[in-house]
């Protein structure tokens, strides 16, 4: 398993895995994500801005993050416990429906985490949404502290934030 920044060229299969992941999702009755989101603009945003890294095994794109210091307006009604501003955002973690629970997810968090070490920052900053009792879990599992709530989408139920403290 290699995790590295993911480039234009890797667009396709970047979406490719987010079908997967999402027609899991909606298996599990989870309408989190649907044919609308994530898509190629949000992606390709993602990769220009150079803050979007996939996961490659056997040569096939398997998972990908977006981790950068860009948060939406709503964050600001949460009280976070860094506040120092100091910290990066998980966004559109995903993972292809067949390798979940094979530890590609935490191996992600644990790379955002390092790259917080990394550029000198404190904390990691996240939302979930709140019809996705999976995700909290696992987001609680890895030390990560719900805060507050929030409402990203009209018609959507809310959106739960985690930090994690990390230096």
């Amino acid at each position: 398993m290699i995790i590295r920044k993911a480039q234009i060229p890797d667009l396709e299969n970047i979406m490719l895995m987010y079908k997967s992941c999402v027609a899991g999702m909606l298996e599990n009755n989870i309408d989190q994500w649907d044919a609308t989101y994530p898509n190629t603009e949000v992606i390709m945003a993602d990769l220009i801005a150079q803050t979007y890294f996939v996961v490659i095994e056997n040569e096939i794109i398997i998972a990908g993050i977006n981790i950068d210091q860009n948060q939406d307006k709503t964050y600001l009604e949460i009280n976070w416990e860094d506040k120092f501003d100091s910290f990066l955002v998980v966004h559109r973690l995903g993972v292809k429906e067949e390798f979940w629970n094979d530890g590609i997810g935490k191996s992600l968090m644990l790379f955002a985490e390092n790259l917080v070490t990394e550029k000198g920052l404190n904390s990691i900053r996240l939302d979930t949404y709140s019809g996705n009792p999976k995700a909290m879990e696992f987001y609680r599992r890895l030390g990560y502290r719900e805060l507050g709530a929030i409402n990203l989408k009209p018609n959507k139920n809310e959106y739960y934030c985690f930090e994690k403290i990390i230096k």
